[in-house]
């Protein structure tokens, strides 16, 4: 029996479909001698940070019950090459590596592993470099026009949006340390909203 193996296939939009992925890299799988423990398939866009199948398939790494992970090439996997990068070397402590059908495996292990980690890490700083200047070329430009940027006095838009859960979890007799542990804010920002709740009810 060859290395567990799992499948992870995504596409971008809901008007396309795995199946075609997955039937390429099953094949891939049985050519490369790897045992198929599970099919992983999602929809998402490149750069969509909501991947509950890649998340799943992360804690099945984890918990060393799979040895590869298998994809049709790298950018289905990663979601920028900084992340790629980052969840390569996640993977790769736990020794699991990932390998693309173009027959490229990530292993940190070997000096080609090695070599691609390098180079890797140098495009994230350049894709880094040149995110960092559109933003602030953008910044300008609106500033030129006499936009105002930035939150504006009295706007709090996570706050006031999150407020009515707070304020229902408080009447079912929540604590505000397991509210804001809930809802993934600070204690504080529970506090201000009950402040300002029971100041204008």
């Amino acid at each position: 029996m060859g290395q567990k193996a799992a499948i992870y296939a995504r596409v971008s939009t809901s008007d396309q479909s795995c199946d075609r992925q997955v039937s390429e890299l099953t094949a891939f799988a049985e050519r490369g001698g790897f045992d198929v423990i599970g099919i992983f398939k999602e929809t998402a866009s490149g750069t969509s940070a909501n991947r509950s199948a890649r998340n799943r398939l992360i804690d099945l790494a984890q918990a060393r019950k799979v040895d590869a992970i298998l994809v049709t090439e790298l950018s289905r996997w990663g979601r920028s090459t900084q992340d790629l990068l980052d969840t390569m070397n996640k993977l790769a402590g736990w020794k699991v590596s990932v390998v693309a059908m173009s027959g490229m495996t990530f292993e940190l292990e070997t000096p080609h592993g090695r070599m691609m980690a390098t180079m890797l890490a140098g495009i994230a700083q350049f894709e880094r470099g040149l995110l960092s200047e559109r933003v602030k070329s953008g910044l300008a430009a609106a500033r030129a026009r006499g936009k105002k940027l930035g939150r504006q006095p009295g706007q709090r838009p996570k706050s006031d949006k999150l407020a009515p859960k707070v304020i229902q979890a408080v009447t079912d007799g929540r604590s505000y340390r397991w509210i804001a542990r809930d809802l993934g804010i600070n204690k504080n920002t529970v506090l201000e909203i009950m402040k300002r709740h029971r100041e204008n009810p």
